[in-house]
């Protein structure tokens, strides 16, 4: 029991602080569109601008916990969230919006950082289950945080948005007296990033390496994937399928069961049954029908059946992808690594929304969900190809 602790309190920290996360997902949407009339392109921009923060920060809080300790940055990172959440309760136009997004978008990129956390204190075959719990912590942030959300946006957003700051305070304290520093954290190791925000030789480095320039691809691309329905899912299911705000919360926590079960209960028996390639294709290939299948459920039934098969595709992928990264870089850099990748896949995170908003105003609102089945589609191909030539695991 005292050995799985550290793992078990980073897991509680992560979650409390996504339950802040999750409240304003099914909400964030309709609220900007119903409340500041800000049309679905501009809501593609607020969305981004949250990851493009996280894009431009993620790097270097993973490198300066590689350097000054992850506890240290959880902590920052927490009180900066909080503080972003305060901002959006009092928002009352789109700049305020936009603010509010930035301060949460840094606090937000410490995810890199809790990964490198976990990669800190578990063992190289233990690693995908540890993973897991980041999204186990994800998945049931987004249970229970747009379920709350929808409830409170009934009571009105001032209250949404201080209840997602309280919990990233909560979270502060958890962490403040309760989480330890991993004994096996590697100080002073070969830290890229020190004062740029953006180190290109740095990036380049890691990606240029054959295995984690492929497995960080892979990621890139299930991120924009997903995140071309960022903006876009809330508001077709308002304009589809005609959800309320609490509507649209309960479906968001009804995929975030499914994806917390996925993650936390079954990948550690998969991953042991079933090789990493093997549950890659699964996952592509359930993203690729869930993806493309959301706006043609008919109704509320025939989308609970596209969102589970989606949500197997998502806890599958997220968790093999993080334990490949941790498995082939360098042990002295997975700080910096993981960071690397949170880093693009915030960068997907940008260019998802910016696109799903754009082609969901002008094109159809069916093209946002059309373009991440597409891209899945590619994934699974480009895994049956190259994986075999390009993944080489680290001892």
């Amino acid at each position: 029991m005292q050995k799985n602790l550290p793992l078990t309190l980073i897991f509680i920290v992560v979650f409390i602080d996504l339950l802040g996360f999750g409240i304003l997902i099914p909400i964030l949407p309709t609220f900007a569109k119903n409340r500041l009339g800000v049309s679905e392109s501009l809501i593609g921009i607020v969305i981004a601008t949250y990851s493009f923060v996280q894009f431009l920060f993620n790097p270097v809080f993973g490198s300066l916990s590689d350097r000054f300790g992850r506890r240290k940055i959880i902590l920052i990172t927490l009180l900066i969230n909080s503080l972003g959440y305060v901002i959006f309760s009092v928002t009352n136009s789109f700049l305020l919006l936009i603010l509010s997004r930035v301060v949460a978008g840094i606090g937000g990129s410490s995810i890199g950082v809790a990964q490198a956390y976990i990669s800190d204190i578990t063992t190289l075959e233990n690693r995908s289950k540890g993973m897991g719990l980041i999204g186990v912590a994800f998945g049931l942030g987004f249970v229970f945080g747009p379920v709350i959300g929808g409830v409170l946006s009934k009571i009105g957003y001032f209250e949404t948005g201080l209840a997602a700051a309280s919990f990233s305070l909560l979270a502060f304290v958890c962490s403040y007296f309760f989480l330890p520093e991993p004994e096996k954290h590697l100080h002073g190791g070969d830290v890229y990033l020190r004062r740029k925000i953006i180190d290109i030789a740095a990036f380049k480095r890691v990606l240029s390496n054959e295995s984690t320039g492929f497995v960080i691809a892979l990621f890139f691309f299930l991120t924009f994937s997903v995140a071309n329905i960022y903006g876009t899912f809330a508001l077709l299911g308002e304009k589809i399928y005609h959800f309320s705000d609490l509507q649209n919360g309960l479906l968001f926590g009804y995929v975030g069961l499914i994806s917390a079960i996925i993650q936390g209960g079954l990948i550690g028996r998969l991953n042991k049954k079933y090789s990493d390639k093997q549950l890659l294709l699964f996952g592509f290939i359930c993203m690729t029908l869930g993806l493309g299948l959301l706006p043609y459920g008919g109704n509320t039934f025939g989308l609970l059946i596209i969102v589970t098969l989606m949500s197997l595709g998502t806890g599958s992928l997220q968790p093999v992808l993080l334990s490949l990264i941790s498995k082939v870089s360098n042990k002295s850099e997975q700080g910096f690594t993981l960071g690397v990748n949170q880093s693009m896949a915030s960068l997907a995170r940008v260019l998802g929304p910016l696109w799903g908003g754009f082609s969901f105003q002008y094109l159809g609102y069916d093209i946002p969900f059309l373009t991440g089945g597409i891209f899945c589609l590619f994934m699974i191909i480009f895994v049956k190809m190259y994986y075999d030539r390009f993944v080489k695991i680290n001892a």
